[in-house]
């Protein structure tokens, strides 16, 4: 059972006794404007694609997906969503000692408790602005098989600068390191920083889809490595692990590159406003602190007596849902992750965490 994620709507609206519908969620991870209409009435007139079993191993769905970003085929593997992946990559690469560069997401080590393989955290500090040193990892790097890095991180907000990230995978051949993009679509022109193209021999790339376009859902996902590495990979799937809408959602984004191309653009724009504008209504609070952050989400600091619990229980009782932190390796209950939604949603946020500060203020709580 999978558990310290965002986005459990259902439990809240459970203890709130409400439809879940009325939740409005900053926890979880996904694009406020989508999914996007085109998808959805494609899904709509697919839907008795239900009534025949898939393509069984998603060809059509990797070729077009290939095609889409100019890469070969015979280096993608589709899946249900990058959790799959994640949590099969240390039994496939049959590693032994894996680093995690954190804080960060916690099914990658949650991927290699499933199948008893040893792990460390190499942990980058807030002192440091969350910004990793590529020379102090690389320090690190004796003995260690496998790496998990996850860019834009998740929930830092931090991404890698990407000659830097090429640098430190190219000169440890030795080394698998697994790059989790799935938060680099909701970075402006953040397919210039993607490594897919790199075709690096000791690099596995994760692409997902769900969050960008909204379909979490579906969970759609996509494994780009060398082909020898896809070949293992092969032998662990289950058949027709990706089913028929998802495949057909994956088809439709692929052919309809403008559409969707000017969704993403669309979406970045919004989203940078909006990111600017809640850092800076929070700015002046003495009860909190954002970090700059290169994607969709942004973390927050604490400060004073407050904790993250007190918070998230505020804004649960007024229907919103934010992330603690504190679960997560490298921080504390402290912390606090904010997703940005509309624009409507992100004053409404604001404005309740204002009104729960003045709240404590009236009430003398120290400084």
């Amino acid at each position: 059972m999978i558990n310290g994620h965002g986005g459990n709507i259902y439990e809240l609206a459970r203890r709130l006794g409400c439809r879940a519908s009325e939740i409005v969620d900053m926890s979880s991870n996904v694009n406020p404007y989508g999914p996007p209409g085109g998808l959805v009435d494609h899904l709509r007139d697919q839907i008795l694609s239900i009534k025949a079993l898939p393509e069984v191993d998603a060809r059509t769905t990797v070729k077009m997906f290939a095609d889409r970003y100019g890469i070969d085929p015979d280096r993608v593997l589709a899946g249900n969503g990058t959790t799959q992946f994640i949590y099969s990559i240390p039994r496939v690469l049959q590693s032994e000692k894996v680093l995690i560069i954190g804080p960060t997401y916690s099914d990658y080590a949650d991927g290699c408790r499933m199948h008893g393989i040893s792990f460390a955290f190499h942990l980058i500090r807030e002192e440091n602005g969350f910004q990793p040193d590529p020379d102090v990892i690389t320090g690190q790097l004796n003995g260690i098989d496998t790496v998990f890095i996850c860019n834009p991180n998740n929930p830092t907000g931090v991404m890698w600068k990407k000659n830097d990230l090429f640098d430190i995978i190219r000169d440890h051949p030795r080394v698998r390191f697994v790059v989790d993009e799935s938060y680099l679509p909701f970075v402006t022109e953040g397919e210039t920083e993607s490594l897919i193209h790199s075709e690096l021999p000791n690099l596995l790339l994760l692409h997902s889809l769900s969050k960008i376009f909204r379909i979490p859902g579906l969970r759609i996902g996509f494994l780009i490595a060398p082909e020898n590495m896809i070949k293992d990979f092969h032998l662990h799937l289950l058949p027709w692990n990706v089913n028929s809408l998802s495949q057909q959602a994956v088809q439709y984004l692929m052919t309809n590159r403008a559409e969707t191309d000017a969704f993403v653009a669309k979406t970045c724009r919004h989203l940078l406003t909006e990111k600017t504008k809640l850092i800076e209504a929070l700015a002046a609070s003495d009860y909190i602190s954002v970090f700059p952050s290169a994607t969709s989400f942004l973390l927050a600091r604490l400060k004073k007596e407050v904790t993250a619990e007190a918070v998230v229980e505020y804004l649960s009782c007024k229907k919103l849902l934010i992330r603690n932190c504190s679960n997560f390796k490298g921080l504390s209950d402290r912390y606090i992750r904010v997703s940005l939604k509309t624009a409507k949603v992100n004053r409404m946020a604001v404005q309740l965490l204002s009104e729960m500060f003045d709240q404590m203020d009236r009430a003398g709580h120290p400084s």
